[in-house]
């Protein structure tokens, strides 16, 4: 440009910026001075339109052959680990987003789409960042669980390398530097499922309070640091006594404590390390949310962007509610809710929100039923309607009418039948069973109803039948 139109640096570096940054409007300004310089200094316009034209598909999509020549050897290489090395691949990137949540939540995802496991933090398998345990399942990081400094996790992973994993809690706070893991670190751990390894205590155990109000967990470390500062004494004494540690007995958990529920646990865990992991506390309801409900939350803004009258039903957990008044006075909601797919914000306004609020509470596993409306004042915009909102607990059995497994021919053996047949006699419910028994080519089909089991639909037969090659079920 400065050499066919006399630009000045300034000029043609501004035109260098706007092809970068694909700029059009700013290339499309600057042609008239080209053409013109160009022209001045006895250049044909047909050829300074063409070079112009030239670089406006370059500007287009401007990529350096060297730039795509490093993208190709990089996209080469992360195909081949991720096709040979899954697990350790999908930790790798787990461990680049450790502090992103949203990221971590999408890869999990795939994850799960690549059929591996993804456990909880653990002291006895758990490096700082994602690792892969000998199963080939991944590990959370205990780097990624909230309070849990990188000081910790190096106490923890150095004892544990030095002397092998930790068998219970006594032995872990007898042997963990508790100058470096220090109570909140505990806390988190134990909050989180880091301790779930020590079968013999449940999460609240750690909680208990004693008769003078002190937390069991406050007791470990009193404990854990007289055993060490017994052995350090009797390691240090001049006459080389025997450890008095030995003597020491172990605290035992108080009476007091009381059972957490699922949710409480699983919020909990999911306040520290941002997702749920152990369990959701909607896998008993995961039935109707997939094949009951007819539209999934994170779909919910697409329904509503097509515009177009329909009645839905939706369902989930609450997770939150605001609530207040509008410049009119009138009283309104926002609750949040969310199933396996994400969340959506259901508005609530005057009689509808003192209509419903009750249900709105968090922690309630709701069910949903509304229809899809123009916005009274706004009929460009539509919103959710509700007409009725019921808990999940309670209409479980009636919206699972019943379920229909269909059984390929071949596939069927004794073992099949005496797996299902435990699965839907062990659980007697509401819900009718029919079986559809045909062959592979489609020229046979049998259809059967069993007349004396009703059962009550449980995770255990979904994945049973999800996970076998020849079964499918139909809900209703």
């Amino acid at each position: 440009s400065r050499q066919l139109a006399d630009f000045t640096r300034g000029e043609s570096d501004a035109l260098r910026k706007a092809m970068g940054k694909k700029k059009k409007d700013i290339v499309d300004k600057m042609k008239p001075k080209f053409i013109e310089g160009g022209q001045k200094n006895g250049h044909d316009p047909k050829i300074l339109d063409k070079i112009w034209g030239d670089w406006e598909k370059f500007a287009s999509y401007a990529f350096n052959k060297s730039h795509a020549t490093c993208y190709s050897w990089v996209a080469y290489q992360t195909a081949y680990l991720k096709a040979n090395y899954p697990p350790q691949y999908m930790a790798a990137n787990l461990s680049r987003n450790l502090s992103r949540i949203d990221e971590i939540t999408k890869l999990m995802d795939e994850c799960k789409a690549m059929g591996i496991n993804v456990l909880g933090p653990d002291v006895n398998e758990s490096y700082l960042k994602f690792s892969v345990n000998a199963k080939g399942d991944i590990r959370f990081g205990l780097g990624g669980v909230k309070g849990v400094g990188e000081g910790a996790v190096e106490a923890i992973i150095k004892e544990r390398e030095a002397n092998g994993p930790y068998k219970n809690i006594y032995d872990f706070v007898e042997r963990v530097n508790l100058q470096a893991c220090n109570r909140k670190n505990l806390e988190c751990l134990a909050l989180s499922g880091g301790f779930d390894c020590f079968t013999d205590m449940r999460r609240e155990d750690y909680f208990a309070e004693n008769a003078k109000k002190e937390g069991f967990l406050d007791i470990l470390i009193r404990y854990g640091t007289l055993v060490q500062t017994e052995r350090a004494q009797a390691m240090n004494s001049l006459f080389g006594m025997e450890s008095m540690s030995d003597t020491i007995a172990q605290p035992k958990v108080p009476d007091t404590v009381q059972a957490w529920s699922t949710i409480e646990r699983l919020n909990k865990e999911r306040d520290l390390v941002g997702i749920y992991l152990s369990a959701h506390p909607l896998d008993e309801y995961r039935i109707i949310l997939e094949d009951v409900c007819s539209v999934h939350l994170a779909d919910m803004q697409e329904v509503l962007d097509k515009k177009e009258e329909r009645d839905i039903t939706l369902g989930g957990v609450v997770t939150g509610t605001r609530s207040g008044f509008t410049k009119n006075n009138k009283p309104f909601g926002i609750t949040k809710i969310e199933d396996f797919s994400g969340t959506y914000e259901i508005a609530l306004f005057g009689d509808d929100w003192l209509r419903w609020s009750n249900y709105m509470i968090e922690g309630y596993f709701l069910y949903v039923k509304g229809r899809v409306v123009p916005r009274r004042y706004a009929p460009d915009v539509f919103e959710l309607k509700v007409g009725s909102v019921e808990l999940l607990p309670d209409v479980k059995d009636s919206l699972l009418q019943r379920i229909t497994i269909s059984v390929q021919l071949e596939e069927l053996d004794e073992e099949v039948v005496s797996d299902l047949c435990t699965m839907l006699c062990d659980h007697p419910g509401h819900t009718e069973v029919y079986f559809v028994v045909s062959d592979s080519e489609g020229q046979y089909r049998t259809n059967l109803k069993s007349k004396s089991v009703k059962t009550s639909i449980q995770k255990e037969l979904i994945n049973y039948i999800k996970n076998h090659p020849g079964l499918d079920y139909k809900i209703n």
